[in-house]
């Protein structure tokens, strides 16, 4: 079959299932493919570059061909020819089975997330006035949150004419931060924010 053809054409659907493996027929149109909208990357005819940079696995180093051979080798190869960085001069093409590609992809992207640090922010609310045994309880809660690798934002609310005590709410969220400075560091000095002034605590790392 290879010997009548200098450059195989892409399977056909109709009664060939050969090439079909790798994704479910139903998913793919009548050239074999997937339907465009569905890849993230173009692949095979769809890419319209007239000459690409190839890259994979057997292929020769700075190998840069028309886009034609390109994707006559990996036919050859019975492997797609995979759009990688359009925007490079000459756009880079890699040749791979595209399933796998897509694949390593998505599970290279859910390696980064699961790495990626969620921040959690917690609200401790004081009153300008609030007593010692008010303090303590929320100061506990403070350390637990500090302790789980979350942050704290503590803030004290002033209710109407109580305003007039922010001084005395200042000096609260310092002595806060002064109880927790062997857990966390101070990153947003308190800052008064309409009725309400704000401090953000942040866990220090762990040596």
């Amino acid at each position: 079959m290879a010997g009548q053809f200098p450059f195989r054409p892409r399977p056909q659907v109709q009664g060939n299932n050969q090439n079909n493996n790798n994704a479910p027929q139903q998913q793919r149109d009548a050239r074999g493919r997937r339907p465009q909208q569905e890849n993230p990357n173009r692949i095979n005819d769809e890419i319209t570059a007239p000459v690409v940079r190839v890259v994979g696995e057997n292929v020769e180093p700075n190998l840069v061909l028309p886009i034609k051979e390109a994707i006559k080798l990996a036919d050859e190869m019975e492997l797609d020819l995979i759009e990688i960085s359009p925007k490079a001069e000459p756009p880079v093409c890699r040749i791979a089975d595209y399933q796998k590609f897509l694949y390593q992809q998505k599970k290279k992207a859910k390696e980064i997330k699961a790495k990626q640090v969620k921040v959690v922010v917690k609200e401790i609310r004081f009153g300008p006035q609030t007593d010692d045994h008010d303090y303590n309880f929320k100061l506990k809660h403070a350390e637990n949150f500090l302790k789980e690798g979350a942050k704290v934002k503590a803030y004290v609310f002033f209710r109407g004419r109580s305003i007039v005590f922010k001084e005395q709410g200042e000096i609260l969220l310092l002595r806060f931060a002064n109880d927790l400075e062997e857990l966390a560091r101070v990153e947003l000095m308190p800052k008064l924010d309409g009725k309400k002034m704000n401090m953000i605590l942040a866990p220090k790392s762990k040596k």
